[in-house]
């Protein structure tokens, strides 16, 4: 479809923030925190033990150490760090200290000091004497195991999904669509296959941090590098046992999220040290907390049932997904829902049946959290593969094979809760990225000579557009003296672009520059509720609750101009820089509505709206990519990756653009490069930035991104989300032109050089 022409929204306009990062200006968590005590942690060696004594006296001698906490001076309250809508559906399964430590890294003790180097020394000097125990360290046999991770009594879930501690569960989902057995038993082929995903670490460049301080009014004051400021004020209430409204939570510029930060990984360390003490303090993660202390993405194992007839329609499709949530539950069962969900409908348009089953279960390993793709990353590369898998057995092209069946727009995707993709643009984007990447010449294996060959892979995608049901997003818009708007948002800006995209939204309900516009957030006692910047919702949630936020200001400055002009609101009309008496032509610039509201003036210039959907309407994305494969060697080049993506109307294409190409490098550095892996006794070995190896630049081939535009009613100008889609493609994309080159299918990421070398084909 064409897409409609706007003043604001659909250019790409320059981010808010973009020149204070230029410039250097102080504007992350650490630039802005003043003077405050060093927050350390001491932090488990084993992966299953129990504290039987602990020495701090010699760390409390240390010159400058200020007090040592261990699991005798936390309150008995478990609670969630998992950044989610209450009820959080998350196991109430920690403590801010427990005795029991849970995998290595859990923390054992908190030093606060005056300075780095003493609360390093005091780490040095505490002794802990381990019981050690059995740890779960194999996720395949978590389940039922006769080691329990969590054992205590007080666990408990505020929803029940299926949790259950005394089995080591986690949590449980199914959904089902017709009779998937007898579909399976009529179909020509079946194909059943298992794939495996690792813990991938989100490795942001800003690693978790947080400052927390007493106001002067004795109100704990927290600033943090966070995507949830409503949901990490929730947290602490729990974990610390104080009310709400003696918590504020704001958030400064972010140094990349990725979903890491949905969950509150650091906020509640410093946040305990200065309720004890009274005073301001800084708890920052080094890298190696961060790469294994965090909250990575959820290890899987998936296995896919698919039937096919040999004309190619796909009739049947099976998902049963089993999720390592690791030592602690937070979004595990969330997590594992979209590994079915985001990945069946897909093939909408020819499935006779579906079923999708799901077991998370808790190890004594790293806990996991929310990674961009929640869940569809993990399903899609199964599901793709065995898709690709496919076509290579009935010998067709994939991509036409896709297009026989494949959701369309109007179709009802029974598997993703019987919505209608009302915006639905997969099928343009597959012709037009077949077409731009000229994949009927790529798609043949080319012998290049020298033990080189080049070969390509295809893969689509969904996502969604927040949670619906749950997810809600609110603003405030009011009126400056000067005629220009203020933004009040608790959507998080993490380097995504939400602060410029509202204000564009803002811009254009209100007829203005969009540097007229002004944001603030975010933060808890000044913006209004929002559910945070996580599943792919501000855009579509919060974008809507700036179009009621703005007819409602609308509404309210032509009453304000109506006392002014001594006639009734319904005779005028908002004209952008004034509003106008259609009659008489008479008119009342902003400016002087500002200056009206603050005499003699019942009404307030400004609005606040809230917006909740039923809907979550897909965004859909296809991408393909060339590699050249060095046969001696196992190494793989990308060459060339090209994608297309339908996420409505784009609201700035330029962060949109960006959007895309970042999740796709993401994609390559999962497949290719990134890997996680253990010791014995469950210790990560990839602890830093030179181990686990993140791709760059050079990495990554050409990329180019285009759009296909739908129009989804239901949201802001048509728009849908990006966030997270874009990540999905790169996996089984590679797996496949790894296979064309090889002969053989890898089904475990990431697929390493010597993987390829030693891998011999087989089914």
């Amino acid at each position: 479809m064409d897409k409609p022409e706007y003043r604001s929204v659909g250019k790409s306009v320059r981010k808010k923030d973009s020149l204070q990062l230029l410039l250097g200006k102080p504007v992350y968590t650490e630039d802005i925190a003043p003077d405050a005590l060093v927050v350390k942690l001491l932090r488990s060696p084993h992966a299953n033990a129990m504290v039987k004594t602990i020495d701090t006296s010699k760390a409390k001698k240390v010159p400058g150490v200020v007090d040592v906490y261990t699991w005798e001076d936390v309150p008995d309250q478990r609670f969630s760090n998992a950044g989610q809508t209450y009820p959080e559906t998350s196991p109430y399964d920690r403590l801010i200290i427990d005795r029991h430590v849970r995998f290595v890294g859990d923390v054992v003790a908190i030093v606060a000091a005056e300075n780095e180097k003493a609360a390093q020394t005091a780490l040095s000097r505490i002794k802990v004497e381990y019981d050690v125990l059995e740890p779960v360290l194999d996720f395949r046999t978590a389940k039922d195991n006769p080691v329990l991770v969590h054992p205590e009594d007080n666990w408990h879930m505020l929803c029940d999904l299926g949790g259950d501690n005394t089995r080591n569960l986690v949590g449980t989902t199914s959904d089902a669509g017709g009779d998937i057995e007898a579909v399976l038993a009529d179909c020509d082929v079946v194909l059943e296959r298992t794939y495996h995903t690792k813990a991938y670490n989100q490795a942001m460049m800003e690693t978790f941090r947080t400052f927390t301080q007493l106001d002067r009014y004795g109100r704990l004051h927290v600033i943090s590098s966070t995507q949830i400021v409503y949901h990490v004020r929730r947290i602490l209430s729990h974990a610390l046992g104080i009310p709400k409204s003696r918590i504020r939570v704001e958030k400064p510029r972010i140094g990349g999220g990725f979903g890491a930060k949905q969950t509150a990984v650091s906020e509640v360390y410093p946040a305990f040290v200065t309720m004890k003490t009274g005073r301001p303090a800084l708890c920052v993660f080094s890298r190696k907390e961060s790469q294994t202390c965090g909250s990575p993405r959820h290890e899987m194992e998936i296995k896919i049932r698919l039937g096919a007839n040999n004309d190619g329609r796909i009739r049947a499709l099976g998902v049963a997904t089993l999720s390592n949530s690791g030592a602690y539950g937070e979004h595990g069962w969330a997590t594992v829902g979209l590994t079915g969900h985001k990945s069946i409908p897909l093939y909408t348009g020819s499935l006779e049946a579906f079923k999708f089953d799901a077991n998370v279960v808790y190890t004594n390993m790293q806990p996991s959290g929310a990674y961009r793709g929640f869940g569809a990353t993990q399903g899609q590369f199964a599901v793709e593969s065995a898709v690709n898998e496919l076509a290579a057995k009935l010998g067709r092209d994939p991509v036409e094979l896709r297009e026989q069946n494949m959701v369309r727009e109007g179709m009802a995707m029974p598997a993703y809760f019987g919505e209608v993709a009302n915006a639905c643009a997969l099928d343009r984007c597959m012709q037009h990225c077949s077409d731009m990447f000229g994949w009927k010449d790529k798609f043949p294996v080319r012998d290049m000579g020298n033990g080189k060959v080049r070969a390509a892979g295809v893969a689509m995608s969904m996502q969604g557009s927040g949670i619906s049901g749950i997810d809600v997003g609110s603003v405030t818009v009011k009126l400056n003296d000067d005629g220009g708007y203020m933004l009040l948002i608790a959507a998080a800006d993490m380097g995504t672009g939400c602060d410029t995209i509202l204000a564009q939204m803002v811009a254009e309900h209100m007829e203005c520059p969009v540097d007229a516009v002004s944001v603030f957030g975010a933060d808890t006692d000044a913006s209004p509720y929002d559910s945070g910047s996580y599943a792919s919702s501000t855009t579509y949630v919060t974008g809507m609750a700036v179009e009621k936020a703005c007819t409602q200001l609308k509404e309210r400055l032509c009453a304000i101009a109506a006392e002014e002009l001594g006639c009734d609101a319904a005779e005028l009309r908002f004209e952008g820089g004034c509003v106008r008496h259609e009659a008489t032509g008479r008119t009342v610039s902003l400016s002087e509505i500002a200056a009206k509201s603050q005499c003699n003036c019942r009404l307030a210039p400004e609005a606040t709206a809230q917006h909740s959907s039923p809907v979550s309407p897909p965004p859909y994305m296809v991408g393909m990519v060339e590699i050249e494969l060095d046969r001696e060697t196992g190494v793989v080049e990308v060459l060339d990756y090209a994608a297309v993506v339908d996420c409505g109307i784009p609201i700035n294409p330029a962060l949109a653009r960006i959007q895309v190409e970042g999740g796709i490098v993401q994609g390559i550095g999962h497949t290719l490069m990134e890997d996680v892996t253990r010791t014995p006794k469950g210790a990560i070995r990839e602890s830093s930035l030179f181990t686990y190896r993140l791709p760059t630049r050079l990495d990554t081939g050409r990329i180019n991104v285009e759009f296909e535009h739908s129009y989804e009613p239901t949201g802001p100008f048509g728009a849908k989300s990006i966030g997270e889609i874009v990540i999905n493609t790169p996996g089984p994309a590679l797996a496949q032109a790894i296979y064309r080159a090889t002969g053989v299918w890898h089904r475990e990421l990431p697929i390493l050089p010597e993987h390829i070398l030693l891998a011999k084909p087989k089914e």
